[in-house]
């Protein structure tokens, strides 16, 4: 063999481990989209140290945000994390996520059975997605503000939103909705003593009937605002996560201002909706392997019990309990009671075919009124 040809096989060799080097390097690399303040603030460093691989991670404030994101393809996410109806179950008819492989996710064996159970109802079999976060969604308010403004307020039922006479009462401090019409049309329709899950043109125009008039009373409709704004006594009412009120509560509590507000939760009598965020692989996604790693790594009792410290969101891994703070474990709003359960709602099924079309063009209309 000549010198010549031991020079080339030896730059071959040289390129192919360079690019197999660099399709490892490629490998330790994870891409994730999940919801603003919604992981531990050292989950992902715990995760890089453990594994090696680096995650870039961006956020979202809304599901249609993600939706969007989703549907024009080619995503570059690796894991995201949408709620479990009506938004992956729509997903999933579409074909955005990939089939999981639970040899990988060992992890998974540890899932509560009543929440896989409640999620094989859009994913049958848990075939592309398992639960990561919980939450109820419900009413979190200035004591001191609204108690000025109306001693008596109904602060455990739904009309703090939705009946004019209450509502108007806190125009003044600032009242705010989430700016999503699965929330807040369910929300209504369960005041109003209707089907909160119903999704026909009827429904809808009852929902939006009684809303129309209300729009003037809200300072903003918003799905991530309204946080900082609550904590620093800018709005006084919002309509939101339990478990960003959670952390809405923690973050006044811990101001050292004088004038910091006092926050209270509560989950409204006439029920609410509860959302479980799920973790799915896009079919599309550059780095699966590194995507099993993360959710396995998410559903270890002591990683997943320390972000639900942190965020204030209940998990669906029992074993975790034992590592939650006693505090949290207590909250009524993060893990409710019975007879709270009981008036919770979390089914909401896709909408049928033209509904939701129907329903964003009422939103708008809704989002965009002028006030008075």
């Amino acid at each position: 063999m000549s010198v010549r040809l031991l020079a080339r096989l030896a730059a071959a060799a040289l390129v192919l481990l360079a690019a197999t080097a660099a399709r490892a390097d490629d490998d330790k690399v994870l891409n994730v989209y999940n919801w603003s303040d919604y992981i531990g603030k050292d989950t992902l460093d715990r995760f890089t140290r453990e594994t090696g691989i680096k995650v870039h991670y961006d956020t979202y404030s809304d599901n249609e945000i993600l939706d969007a994101k989703l549907m024009t393809g080619q995503s570059g996410y690796d894991v995201v994390f949408p709620s479990a109806t009506p938004f992956f179950a729509q997903q999933l008819k579409a074909g955005i996520y990939r089939p999981l492989d639970l040899s990988k996710i060992p992890n998974a064996k540890g899932l509560d059975p009543q929440v896989m159970n409640s999620l094989a109802k859009v994913d049958p079999g848990n075939a592309h997605g398992l639960p990561y976060l919980m939450s109820a969604t419900g009413l979190g308010y200035n004591v001191d503000a609204i108690k000025k403004l109306m001693p008596d307020a109904p602060v455990n039922s739904w009309r703090m939103l939705f009946d004019p006479a209450v509502v108007s009462k806190f125009k003044s401090c600032g009242v705010t909705l989430l700016d999503t019409p699965t929330e807040v049309i369910p929300a209504i329709l369960a005041y109003l003593g209707h089907d909160p899950l119903e999704q026909t043109p009827a429904a809808l125009q009852t929902a939006m009937k009684a809303l129309m008039p209300l729009r003037s009373n809200y300072r903003y409709l918003n799905s991530d605002k309204y946080r900082s704004d609550l904590a620093g006594g800018d709005v006084c009412l919002s309509h939101g996560y339990v478990g960003d009120l959670v952390q809405v509560r923690n973050r006044a509590r811990e101001s050292k201002a004088a004038d910091r507000p006092n926050i209270a939760i509560v989950i409204p009598k006439e029920g609410a909706m509860v959302n479980i965020d799920v973790m799915a692989i896009p079919t599309d996604a550059p780095h699966p392997d590194a995507a099993y790693a993360f959710i396995n790594f998410l559903l270890r009792p002591d990683v997943i019990a320390d972000v639900t410290n942190q965020v204030g969101y209940a998990n669906a891994v029992p074993a975790s309990l034992q590592y939650v703070q006693p505090a949290i474990k207590s909250d009524p709003v993060i893990y409710p009671p019975a007879d709270v359960k009981a008036h919770l709602f979390s089914a909401l099924p896709p909408a049928p075919p033209g509904f939701d079309r129907l329903r964003t063009r009422a939103w708008t209309r809704f989002r965009t009124a002028k006030e008075d």
